[in-house]
């Protein structure tokens, strides 16, 4: 192979292109997206490079993965799937719809979003082993983030789950930013259905509890 908190922060307006009194589409009623290359369940590279930010080489010892943080799960799926108005995308076993972020970069395959970022934008993980449906192997892909986790790329860019998110099928973090976009089965910028305007991202949940303001919050 080549190459996830709760909130409470700002709202958004609903996407321009989402139909009267969205709440998010059904992602059971989601069509899986052709992919001639795809293959139902893939192994991942063992383990990714000991180095923040460098991609998944073979052979790489297994030990060297760090403990998953509490709380967050695995990454055991990507799906791609076709959402109505919004078009293609991809979800995790959950149906979450995952993003990529502007700020990253995919050559070389390195992720910017830590910290608060990383709490309103949780990090795809993986073990090394999610199955694939509708996403090719050849575009998936991992790297080593600063805190030995193992996040899933997809063409190099790393993928996110956004918190403001509160069902399976929901993407109100397209847009947000203007750096946060819906990922496409291919890795690149969903840009179907895009909001009215700049929606600004919810608060991360350290600012919430703390009732800091989030007014230099900007991911």
């Amino acid at each position: 192979m080549k190459r996830t908190v709760i909130a409470v922060g700002a709202m958004f307006a609903l996407t321009a292109c989402a139909p009267a009194g969205y709440n998010g589409a059904d992602a059971g009623a989601a069509e899986p997206v052709a992919v001639a290359a795809a293959e139902p369940s893939v192994t991942a590279d063992p383990e990714a490079s000991a180095e923040p930010g460098a991609s998944a080489s073979p052979g790489a010892e297994e030990e060297t993965d760090a403990p998953l943080p509490e709380g967050v799960e695995l990454t055991d799926s990507l799906t791609g799937k076709k959402f109505p108005r919004m078009g293609s995308a991809v979800v995790n076993q959950d149906g979450y719809i995952l993003y990529r972020f502007d700020r990253d970069t995919n050559d070389p395959p390195s992720s910017n979003c830590d910290g608060q970022c990383a709490e309103v934008w949780p990090p795809a993980l993986t073990d090394g082993a999610p199955e694939l449906k509708g996403v090719s192997d050849d575009d998936v892909g991992t790297i080593t983030r600063e805190d030995g986790t193992r996040q899933i790329t997809l063409d190099g860019w790393p993928l996110y789950t956004y918190i403001g998110d509160k069902k399976p099928g929901a993407w109100k973090g397209q847009g947000v930013g203007g750096t946060w976009f819906v990922v496409n089965p291919d890795g690149s910028k969903n840009l179907e259905c895009l909001p009215k305007g700049t929606p600004k991202a919810v608060a991360p949940p350290s600012k919430t509890e703390s009732n800091e303001s989030d007014s230099d919050y900007d991911y």
